[in-house]
């Protein structure tokens, strides 16, 4: 860098506009600031492939920006500073620490400074000299303007803590959570402690062609599964024709009483972690989507089971063979059962306990308790079509 800008300290618009174009037109240099970003800010170091896409295309736009103001001896513009506000806006609603998104421009900046210094055989003293006070300048306004917005974008979302919350859960949906660092400091922020473990529920009228659920509907359902009140630590939102509620999983067994008075169906998860609620939804839409008519029961939830098969059997599974067969056979694979596994081998390939029972030298009644120990055990009553669906999947890909 110093034999770059050793030169005589004039002014050479010519060599920094050849400069700027040369890394405008580098593909890897907007790939090296979310690289060193990723490596280097924690915050961001989480993110998964669903967000990158956005960090990407800001560090385009920053670049494109920062070596324009360099070439020109230009200052932000107030259409720069609305965008860094709403960019802090969006990061104050998803959760992620405006230090950390500081952090990440300063980043982007030495970045910038080392393209440049490695380009700039021609430039001077006065060129380096004013790149380094443009970053500077640049940095110090929008960490005033951001600091700002992220501020009251917080403060509103806590005034208005319902709309809050459900924003919260949507992020959760969508995945746009930076860390469990600041998925903690922005439920702390809303006082809401999260459900560990939860149940992730996705519920639709049975009816179609009707309106979509409103917001106030799905608090209602959430506000019967939270026994008379809703609990702190559960949340709401609607998506499209659904209603969506985090809540504890111990509240799951209240749902199918709430459901059926309300003609909904739905599919709850419960086997997800919290950093995996997006998965989770996913699961459960996809359920609700494929599902045929007769899966449905008054009284019965769809749940992971009930996901993971028809996601395999859709072609495109969301967990390996065997977690799917444990998850609906459950203690049937334990090796002190093996017993209960042939029983319902032999049922589903003969059709009936009594054909079941000749197969396995067993007094017909002696098949049916088998049947009904199944049914306590794995909540799968063999004699339903779409449960001995589910059962006979298991059963076949686990063996």
């Amino acid at each position: 860098m110093i034999n770059a800008w050793s030169q005589p300290p004039s002014r050479s618009p010519a060599s920094r506009g050849r400069v700027r174009d040369e890394i405008l037109a580098d593909p890897r240099v907007v790939e090296d600031v979310v690289a060193a970003v990723h490596t280097r800010v924690p915050a961001y170091a989480a993110l998964d492939d669903s967000r990158l896409p956005e960090v990407r295309a800001i560090a385009a736009w920053g670049v494109d920006r920062m070596l324009h103001l360099w070439a020109t001896d230009g200052t932000l513009a107030p259409a720069d500073l609305r965008r860094f506000r709403g960019i802090a806006a969006a990061r104050a609603a998803d959760g992620r620490p405006v230090q950390a998104v500081l952090r990440a421009y300063r980043v982007a900046a030495t970045v910038i400074t080392d393209e440049v210094a490695a380009r700039g055989g021609d430039l001077t003293a006065a060129d380096g000299f004013a790149l380094a006070r443009m970053l500077l300048t640049a940095l110090d306004t929008l960490s005033e303007e951001m600091a700002t917005a992220y501020a009251a974008t917080t403060e509103d979302l806590a005034g208005d803590r319902d709309r809050a919350k459900r924003l919260l859960l949507d992020d959760l949906i969508a995945g746009r959570h930076a860390s469990a660092g600041a998925l903690t400091d922005r439920s702390a922020r809303l006082g809401v402690h999260l459900p560990d473990p939860y149940c992730l529920l996705v519920a639709e009228p049975t009816t179609e062609g009707g309106p979509d659920i409103s917001y106030e509907e799905a608090a209602k359902l959430l506000a019967a599964l939270g026994d008379g009140g809703t609990p702190v630590s559960a949340l709401s939102t609607v998506r499209g024709s659904r209603a969506v509620l985090l809540l504890p999983a111990a509240a799951v067994h209240r749902a199918p009483a709430a459901l059926d008075e309300r003609a909904w169906r739905a599919c709850a998860i419960t086997g997800e972690g919290l950093d995996r609620v997006a998965v989770a939804h996913r699961l459960a839409a996809d359920a609700l989507d494929t599902a045929p008519a007769h899966a449905h029961r008054p009284g019965r939830l769809l749940t992971d089971a009930d996901a993971h098969v028809l996601a395999l059997l859709a072609g495109h599974p969301a967990a390996t063979a065997e977690h799917i067969a444990h998850l609906v056979l459950g203690p049937l694979t334990e090796p002190d059962q093996r017993h209960l596994l042939q029983a319902l081998t032999a049922y589903i390939d003969a059709g009936s306990a009594t054909a079941a029972a000749r197969a396995l030298h067993l007094h017909p009644q002696s098949l049916r308790y088998r049947l009904r120990r199944i049914h306590a055990l794995t909540s799968r009553d063999a004699r339903d079509p779409w449960q001995r669906l589910t059962l006979d999947v298991a059963r076949t890909i686990g063996a």
